[in-house]
């Protein structure tokens, strides 16, 4: 039987198992980026249940997020 050169295998070998943990690598991130976009997408929830809690309480008003203070959003009529 024909065989490649030891140095050509172990070359290939090399190369094979650094992009089969790349591709692992991609594996894990695509998770971490699964979950990371659905915890923002239950944050931004979260976030417009607040706001229409504050517009019964407040109205239409815009909120200074440093100082908590609020102006009233005047609505074009």
């Amino acid at each position: 039987m024909k065989k490649i050169k030891e140095e050509h295998l172990k070359e290939i070998v090399t190369l094979e198992t650094k992009l089969n943990k790349l591709f692992g690598d991609i594996g894990v991130l695509e998770t971490q980026k699964h979950v990371t976009l659905h915890t923002a997408a239950t944050v931004n929830k979260d976030l417009e249940d607040l706001k229409t809690v504050l517009e019964k309480e407040y109205g239409k008003v815009h909120i200074n997020l440093e100082t908590g203070e609020y102006t009233n959003i005047e609505e074009d009529e």
